[in-house]
């Protein structure tokens, strides 16, 4: 199954879910034992095409880091917090959450974007 460590741990994913941001960005770490790479992207895949029919999907990426590396990322857009809370508190996501391999942990994170003037367009 899959384990949840914060990425921030003042702020959990949880404690983000009682906030109301539209868009909002996931950006989700992993970290898996590496013969466990292919059991990590099948349970990915069939989560990433669950949550693709979920109200307030837009968009996801999954990445691999390089080198030989055993960390990826995802990084998906919905059109809301509530969106994606709903989707994640789903019991049918929540019951898929243990095709994971035990050796696999996430640290999910939500994110909005910021204007730099000059360099980034925010919402």
């Amino acid at each position: 199954m899959l384990q949840l460590k914060p990425l921030d741990p003042s702020t959990p994913i949880f404690q983000q879910f009682g906030t109301d941001v539209s868009p909002v960005i996931l950006v989700n770490f992993f970290r898996v034992a590496e013969a466990d790479i292919p059991a990590l992207l099948k349970a990915w895949e069939a989560d990433a095409n669950w949550m693709k029919r979920q109200p307030g999907y837009i968009s996801t990426q999954l990445h691999q880091g390089i080198a030989g590396s055993t960390a990826f990322m995802n990084y998906a857009v919905w059109e809301s917090v509530a969106h994606f809370r709903e989707a994640f508190n789903h019991p049918e996501f929540k019951a898929a959450l243990e095709h994971y391999p035990s050796s696999a942990v996430a640290s999910p994170h939500l994110f909005t974007r910021l204007t730099v003037p000059n360099l980034c367009v925010g919402p």
